[in-house]
């Protein structure tokens, strides 16, 4: 009896634990985006592979083709999820394919490339179409259980000739719903940083420009992000970056930082003044793109995001936990049914040789 009281309470406990899907379940991982996601891309449009030092961005300062000191959300999120995507424009046969990074530095929402403009680099709307593309001219569908993630926007305000808010806001839109439509069922989209607090911005006397583009975009993408609401097949996770940097310059020594407003390199991709000491004491790595102490927080914030749309709401939970409950008081009557059973068959047992002894 004991055993099976144990086996009931182990019954309950499953179905009170948090219902989390594995990360590690995807299938493969891929990413549109810009220099924030980029592993590579540019660097290899511009020779990087041959001459680093001459490439955008040139290593060293920059690390390895990413806009930072060192790896990126992309890189740290990969790692977690065991999926680490190969750069749309190195060709490796010996690289697994685990899924493939499209994000090229520079880009814009739609089309084209802000900082490399002569090469022909795809802007986020069309990253999305070189995957989609082939996919439905073959009439086939995406994979539904690879991990999909849509980022950009910042070009459009930093180096765009005609702004545009409700214009790039809907190419990102456009690049969710051509996914979706083409059979992606996981999608990350992230919101953008207040661009008014970046180096650039001060810099440049934009601050208070950028920061109203900035709200006026990040409040678009939400009112857009939520006309998919009605898909039941569509798990959309929304990454809060504009938060989260909030939070790390409200409290930057909560975070390990010590300066949120100064970059670390001075100059350009290609003119580079100076660099810090320190750079992981910086947010700021350039006057554009944070340091890699930075990128590994919006990889968490990614995480963690994942992982709450993979908790049922909790409605849902209490239901599950009430079913749970409802089967375990059943497999306790059931056996006090049984016990009952067992015990008067071995009282008749006990009486019938009674009445044996007796004739």
């Amino acid at each position: 009896m004991k055993k099976q009281a144990v086996a009931v309470g182990f019954v309950l406990l499953s179905f009170m634990l948090p219902l989390k899907a594995n990360a590690a379940s995807f299938s493969k991982f891929y990413v549109f985006g810009d220099s924030l996601s980029d592993t590579g891309n540019v660097f290899t449009a511009t020779n990087g592979l041959v001459a680093p030092t001459t490439a955008i961005p040139q290593d060293p300062p920059y690390f390895q083709g990413r806009f930072s000191n060192d790896q990126v959300w992309v890189d740290y999120l990969g790692n977690q999820l065991g999926l680490n995507p190969t750069p749309y424009l190195i060709s490796n046969p010996t690289i697994p394919n685990q899924g493939i990074n499209f994000a090229v530095g520079g880009a814009n929402s739609g089309q084209g490339n802000a900082i490399v403009p002569s090469a022909p680099l795809p802007g986020v709307l069309e990253q999305v179409g070189l995957l989609t593309q082939p996919i439905l001219q073959a009439n086939q569908k995406l994979d539904p259980n690879a991990l999909y993630a849509v980022s950009g926007g910042a070009n459009d305000y930093l180096f765009g000739q005609a702004i545009n808010p409700a214009q790039t806001v809907q190419n990102l839109s456009n690049a969710v719903a051509l996914l979706a439509s083409s059979g992606a069922k996981n999608i990350l989209v992230f919101n953008l940083p207040d661009l008014g607090k970046i180096p650039f911005a001060s810099a440049t006397g934009l601050s208070s420009n950028l920061t109203a583009l900035t709200n006026d975009h990040n409040k678009r993408l939400a009112d857009e992000l939520g006309k998919f609401s009605n898909n039941p097949d569509l798990n959309l996770i929304s990454v809060d970056v504009f938060s989260l940097f909030n939070q790390v310059e409200a409290n930057p020594g909560k975070f390990g930082f010590q300066d949120v407003v100064n970059p670390c390199v001075v100059g350009t991709f290609q003119t580079i003044v100076s660099v810090c000491a320190q750079p992981n004491d910086y947010l700021f790595f350039d006057s554009v793109h944070p340091t890699t102490g930075v990128q590994k927080l919006v990889a968490d914030a990614a995480l963690a995001a994942i992982e709450a749309k993979s908790v049922p709401e909790p409605a849902t939970n209490l239901g599950i936990l009430a079913l749970g409950a409802f089967g375990a008081v059943g497999v306790l009557k059931r056996q006090q049914k049984r016990s009952a059973l067992v015990l008067a068959g071995r009282v008749l047992d006990a009486q019938l040789s009674h009445t044996t002894v007796e004739k």
